[in-house]
């Protein structure tokens, strides 16, 4: 057997035709569809970019115990997993995020790996001293910065080295997993995960694509807009969703290549195909752009899933309504292979889910660290947060003390106690590090980050949109009930009960 797993990032499920996406064309996610089983409720876990594929690689919510960071030691990882069973693995990624001290981890997980070099802020190419008075007037003011170690400014440096649509580092890494088919498609018993950075901004995209959707801008460029509320004028507004669609036309034609590349040799009848993101992306709705500082919309917690296999082709075309999330992956790439799921792993694998649409749980939990808490039974959605989010308590329980890009401070690991191991540690205790206001994660991707603070109940089938907070106490107690069992299951820590004013329940307690 063998699997490719295409991986795109910021994959707006709403952008694509398949899930009713009209703002521009995608035929091959569209031919994707005819030739898989498309899920209509598949959503993220943890969030965002790591702590999804730590929920992917693991099959299992993280985001209760800890924010953005590495695999731990006690973390089952389905790559060493499929080892194991004497399937190779291979990655190839552009994204940076795998690279740096909070993902170092993951990557390595696989038999081997490819990193193609200059998505976002990667610190790719060397230029001392770059021209950035020239380089000034090439960007929106929003978008410009000279700051040694800025994401911006790397950005602007990468793209001086980025000309021809063969050197965009989304073209690279599906141009890599075609030479690897082409080198091992006669091979059995591996792995493929092609992934890219794209569409996550900032929205860059090759210059044919600019003829997909055209608008009457001729400022400069403008493609990366902030994490946060909508203030840009209406054209600006239009410029930045116009270069998401572009991404998004790039990233159907990357499909349409792999999609070729199975009609042309026939893959279709031995290898299985599945494509999914970490996460959506606002690009407007609700008075924001990106994630990370609201509410947890649809249009960010609910995202596309195709999945194609052989045993399963007669299927093809058809939809499924069952409610899954991302930490089914893991353990639905080793029931591909046929081996076995470890006891930590919650994760469902939805090839029983292809065969025949059927229930696999009563409802998902999904999450930022530190902020709401989250559950959705299908029909409504639940966002709870704390009373008080900048006086909480909450801590982070980790053996692998890094954020994003930086280890650590001794100022945040100061206080750190010991807490006995979880259920699914394998009988390790781990740090108790308590989170405080200047931890470099805390107004990033923690708690001092969030601009939108309301528990809030929505009715998905009276208002898909999310646009009006329903007051339904029975359902509000329903949901929230769900939220604490599940909870339990994951064995949150006793103060996420606390923080959420839900009963405690039986979980770990410190030593």
């Amino acid at each position: 057997m063998r699997t490719v797993f295409l991986l795109f990032d910021s994959l707006n499920r709403l952008a694509l035709s398949p899930y009713g996406g009209q703002h521009v064309p995608t035929p091959n996610f569209d031919r994707l569809a005819q030739s898989s089983v498309a899920f209509d409720r598949h959503y993220v876990g943890s969030m965002p970019c790591m702590p999804a594929r730590r929920d992917m690689q693991t099959g299992r919510l993280s985001f209760l115990h800890r924010s953005w960071g590495p695999l731990e030691p006690f973390d089952n990882a389905f790559p060493e997993l499929l080892y194991q069973q004497g399937v190779y693995s291979h990655l190839i990624t552009d994204h940076n995020h795998y690279f740096e001290d909070g993902g170092a981890t993951y990557h390595n997980r696989y038999d081997s790996f490819e990193f193609i070099r200059g998505q976002e802020g990667d610190p790719w190419k060397a230029m001392v001293q770059p021209h950035w008075e020239r380089l000034r007037e090439k960007y929106h003011p929003s978008q410009f910065s000279s700051g040694r170690q800025d994401l911006k400014a790397r950005n602007i440096i990468n793209r001086e080295y980025i000309r021809e649509e063969k050197d965009f580092p989304s073209v690279q890494c599906f141009a890599r997993g075609l030479e690897f088919l082409d080198t091992n498609r006669h091979a059995d018993n591996w792995f493929l995960q092609i992934e890219t950075f794209d569409p996550h901004e900032p929205f860059t995209a090759p210059e044919r694509f600019y003829n997909v959707i055209n608008t009457d801008w001729t400022g400069p460029v403008f493609d990366w807009p902030r994490y946060g509320r909508v203030d840009e004028l209406p054209e600006e507004c239009e410029e930045l969703r116009a270069n998401y669609y572009r991404l998004i036309a790039l990233c159907d034609s990357l499909l349409g290549d792999v999609l070729d590349y199975f009609d042309q040799h026939d893959l279709w009848k031995d290898t299985a195909l599945v494509l999914s993101t970490d996460h959506g992306f606002l690009l407007g709705e609700h008075d924001f752009w990106a994630k990370n500082r609201m509410n947890m919309y649809e249009e960010v917690a609910h995202i596309p899933l195709f999945i194609h296999h052989p045993q399963y082709a007669h299927f093809a075309g058809q939809r499924r309504q069952a409610l899954t999330q991302t930490p089914d992956l893991a353990a639905t790439f080793l029931d591909i292979y046929g081996a076995k799921r470890p006891a930590e792993m919650q994760g469902h694998s939805l090839l029983p889910v292809v065969a025949q649409d059927r229930a696999l749980r009563e409802g998902i939990l999904f999450g930022y660290f530190g902020g709401a808490v989250n559950v959705t039974d299908g029909r409504y959605t639940y966002h709870r947060y704390p009373e008080n989010l900048s006086e909480q308590e909450i801590f982070q329980y980790t053996l692998m003390p890094t954020h994003i890009t930086a280890r650590f401070s001794t100022e945040e690991l100061a206080d750190t106690t010991l807490a006995a191991p979880f259920t699914f540690t394998k009988g390790v205790p781990l740090l108790k590090v308590p989170v405080i206001d200047t931890s470099p994660m805390y107004n990033n991707y923690g708690p001092g980050s969030l601009l939108e603070k309301e528990t809030r109940l929505y009715d998905l089938a009276e208002d898909p949109g999310q646009l009006t907070p329903l007051h339904d106490l029975v359902v509000e107690q329903q949901l929230s009930e769900l939220m604490g069992d599940l909870m339990a299951k994951n064995d949150a820590p006793p103060e996420a009960f606390e923080r959420m004013g839900l009963a405690p329940q039986d979980v770990s307690s410190e030593v």
